[in-house]
């Protein structure tokens, strides 16, 4: 490992943007980290040692600790202010990329793959092997984990998964509500935005779905989503973010440049917004009530960039 990251202060951005180097898997590189300062120029970068495969998921805990995950390896990561990488090997050995950190102190993984297989229309382009979780002939079950700090397993709830355009998603990207008793999730590019009830360990009616036949265009998809500190929740559609009320309702669309806009993290601000493109790898800020884009980072990390997070002290 070598990193020349600066002592973490309140507006920094870190970045997850994996040095792809293998022709053969479109996924696999030299894991790294880079951080930025509130005006978007860059301060330092990580490289990780641990990881194989694109690190995503990144998420600061309350204490200021950096998580980071390669689902692909089976690993997490947590990096704290003082540079020390520590790899969290008493957690259960499966597929996670994210966290949520629940009131009472506990973990909430998400599970990215689901299932034994690709579709093969998917599997003909792909470029990236999944591996079965240790033990098993499947990648995993796309289930939520709820863990204690010390590794623990508490609870496995039976999500609900659409599985995306490849079939093998689960649960890729997460947002806990603001009454701390749902988790509203996605399969990314899959056109389910689906809810569980945490507390009675029961699926909940899609916050919004599509079915086909679709209009022309892209079909519906669903990516990264937030709650903003009003509660008010934040969706990316891929070329658009939607605020969606708690009925379900899309109250208003932020148009976006192009698309595949994928990960979003709301700023310390309330204000603001980052995101990026899985596509182009460009991280852009935007302003939430005008919609428009008022600061921009090029990463050149084309199909790499899977996490964001920002350092607020």
């Amino acid at each position: 490992m070598s990193s020349t990251l600066q002592p973490f202060v309140s507006g920094d951005l870190f970045v997850a943007a994996t040095l792809l180097d293998n022709p053969q898997d479109d996924h696999a590189g030299r894991g790294r980290i880079l951080q930025f300062g509130a005006d978007l120029k860059p301060k330092g970068e990580m490289f990780l040692s641990d990881t194989t495969h694109l690190v995503g998921g990144l998420k600061f805990d309350p204490q200021g600790v950096l998580w980071a995950f390669d689902s692909q390896e089976f690993v997490v990561l947590n990096i704290h202010r003082d540079g020390r990488v520590q790899r969290r090997k008493e957690f259960p050995a499966r597929a996670f990329s994210h966290v949520n950190f629940a009131a009472d102190g506990t973990l909430l993984f998400g599970e990215h793959v689901v299932g034994d297989s690709i579709r093969p229309e998917v599997q003909a382009r792909m470029h990236t092997r999944i591996p079965f979780m240790p033990g098993a002939e499947r990648f995993g079950d796309g289930h939520v984990f709820r863990c204690a700090n010390d590794g623990r397993l508490i609870k496995e709830y039976g999500t609900a998964t659409h599985g995306g355009m490849g079939g093998f998603l689960g649960v890729t990207m997460s947002a806990l509500a603001p009454d701390g008793n749902t988790l509203i999730y996605c399969s990314e590019t899959g056109p389910r935005l689906m809810r569980y009830d945490l507390v009675n360990d029961r699926q909940l009616p899609d916050l919004q779905s599509f079915a086909p036949p679709y209009p022309p265009g892209p079909p519906p998809m669903f990516f990264g989503m937030a709650y903003g500190r009003d509660g008010t929740l934040y969706v990316l559609r891929g070329a658009s973010i939607h605020v969606v009320d708690q009925g379900g309702t899309t109250v208003r669309q932020i148009p976006l440049e192009g698309f595949g806009w994928a990960t979003i993290e709301l700023a310390a601000d309330g204000q603001h917004a980052f995101i990026s493109s899985f596509f182009s790898g460009e991280v852009a800020k935007i302003d939430l009530a005008s919609g428009n884009k008022v600061g921009s980072i090029a990463t050149q990390a084309p199909k790499a960039v899977a996490g964001l997070a920002e350092f607020r002290g």
